[in-house]
């Protein structure tokens, strides 16, 4: 199973630039022609863009919402017109308003802020979320075509199969949906348009226990307690102690040969 990762620190846009420019400074081939650069104040294409209509502009807008994405996680701690102040002194080689020492200083104390806001909110998430995720598990274990396990795994036959059911060593492939309890979808093979295959053994303890109970042709929908699934840590966009509900289709056992 997928998982989309995390934010990127702050620093991968401007790195990337750097990696960017970088590579311009490679000499060409020999039978590499170089493009013609655009003159300085420019069209890059000769059309321009409303309201950026020469190369630099346009570069340096690409720059800015480059900047502006990777500081999306701290922009309430930020001021954008000291940033920008920043930016000129130093591109026009001002004298700054702080040394390196100080710079360093105030940089590993705003990283430990950050830092610990952050532990803050996910233990405030995980408290928010095991709770949510009890009281859910507690009045959908009352539904129709609910069961629930020794575990606290529940799951629902949508649709019953009658082929082999899978040992924990197999190998299996499966379409599958992933969702909050508030119906957001945040991984589906379905969307990629190709099924999965994955070793059972490999997989989530809510997975590896419920894909064990389906026979294949089978489509189940499984309520996943955190504690079975990615606890308190999460993963990607799934928050601490999250409770999660998975439809998944089991299409085949791809080591049946080996069995």
């Amino acid at each position: 199973m997928k998982l989309s990762p995390r934010h990127s620190a702050p620093v991968l846009a401007v790195a990337a630039l750097a990696v960017a420019l970088a590579a311009c400074d490679k000499p060409a081939g020999k039978d590499e022609a170089k493009p013609a650069a655009a003159e300085p104040g420019k069209p890059a294409d000769g059309k321009g863009i409303p309201g950026l209509p020469t190369e630099k502009q346009q570069v340096s807008y690409m720059i800015g919402m480059d900047m502006a994405r990777s500081l999306e996680p701290v922009k309430e701690e930020i001021d954008a017109d000291t940033v920008a102040k920043a930016m000129k002194d130093a591109l026009a080689g001002k004298k700054l308003l702080l040394d390196d020492k100080q710079a360093g200083e105030i940089r590993e104390a705003f990283a430990q802020k950050v830092q610990a806001q952050r532990i803050a909110k996910m233990m405030a998430d995980a408290k928010k979320n095991v709770e949510e995720g009890r009281r859910f598990l507690e009045a959908n274990a009352k539904k129709p075509g609910v069961v629930t396990t020794a575990s606290g795994l529940q799951y629902q036959v949508l649709t019953q199969g009658n082929g082999p059911k899978p040992k924990p060593t197999d190998t299996v492939r499966a379409h599958y949906k992933g969702s909050f309890l508030d119906g957001k979808t945040f991984e589906s093979s379905y969307d990629r348009g190709e099924p999965a295959t994955f070793p059972l053994g490999q997989l989530m303890p809510g997975w590896q226990e419920g894909i064990a109970l389906m026979p294949v042709g089978s489509k189940y929908r499984f309520w996943i307690p955190s504690n079975l699934a990615y606890g308190e840590q999460g993963a990607g966009p799934i928050g601490p102690n999250q409770t999660l509900v998975f439809e998944i289709e089991l299409l085949d056992i791809a080591n049946t040969g080996a069995r």
